[in-house]
């Protein structure tokens, strides 16, 4: 079959779920818009679902338990997805994140997972796995992904990737004194490469800041746009226009009253001589 894409089931837990979905649906000989029109879906749902771009939801996976006969093994496999160390919708966005033209990301707190050194991920981990919020396995597979999610970034053509970060990423102390040393090093590297822009959101924006939740915008190389946004629970992945382009408006707002690149290097190379 044309562009069948090709799956990798010891990939991540939603990959499985998607192979197994996959080969119950080819053991009856059924197109993906058969099999969603059995479960109340449409084909491009069972699609996503499919490669990994949406993970299933409980509803999902009682209606494919029904329809196959499979009793609750797709429940129980379902469940597996949605506990791993992931947040439900972060999958489906990771996806589209390797395909984007140009990246507009605004984090808080912590340095975002495309500028992190895998010393400062594992930091990181290692803390959320002592809190025992995920386990070791998880931890493991959030700083595969890291990894996985960087390395998607060179590609031709490269896309444009603008980050702006809030003072706290900075300042926020991870790891030891060394592995902040060559994450801030590793930020003065982005901000030097010919496809990106760093620049810094200070704390006396004040009022100013349109923004106060991490957020990320993408613009696809049709020119369609998607953002992308986390609560404690889950990631949410917007793609109507009518909510993604006051977001886009805001982020330029953002941009223009953040600190230039040139002063955010600066800033950031007073932090690794240790001086405020």
């Amino acid at each position: 079959m044309l562009n069948r894409k090709e799956l990798d089931p010891d990939g991540s837990p939603v990959a499985a779920f998607g192979e197994r979905l996959r080969t119950l649906r080819d053991e009856r000989g059924w197109t993906q818009d058969e099999l969603g029109e059995r479960m109340g879906y449409s084909g491009t749902h069972i699609s996503a679902v499919e490669t990994g771009r949406r993970s299933p939801t409980p509803r999902f996976t009682n209606r494919a338990d029904k329809t196959f006969g499979t009793g609750d093994q797709l429940e129980r496999q379902g469940r597996a997805v949605r506990t791993n160390a992931l947040l439900e919708g972060f999958p489906e966005y990771v996806a589209h994140e390797a395909q984007a033209a140009e990246i507009r990301l605004y984090e808080v707190g912590v340095i975002p997972g495309l500028l992190q050194t895998p010393e400062y991920a594992a930091a990181l981990t290692v803390g959320t796995v002592k809190r025992e919020a995920i386990t070791a396995e998880q931890g493991d597979e959030r700083i595969a992904l890291v990894a996985k999610r960087q390395a998607s970034l060179i590609r031709t053509p490269f896309p444009l990737v603008f980050v702006v970060l809030d003072e706290s990423c900075l300042r926020r102390p991870i790891g030891g004194s060394a592995i902040m040393d060559a994450q801030l090093a590793r930020l003065i590297e982005f901000a030097e490469l010919p496809n990106t822009v760093l620049q810094l959101a200070p704390f006396d924006m004040g009022i100013r800041r349109p923004l106060s939740l991490p957020v990320t915008v993408l613009t696809m190389p049709d020119r369609s746009l998607m953002s992308y946004a986390e609560s404690a629970q889950r990631g949410h992945l917007e793609r109507e226009s009518t909510f993604v382009l006051p977001m886009l408006t805001a982020y330029h707002q953002l941009q223009a009253e953040a600190t230039s690149q040139a002063a955010t290097v600066a800033v950031i190379s007073k932090l690794r001589k240790g001086t405020p």
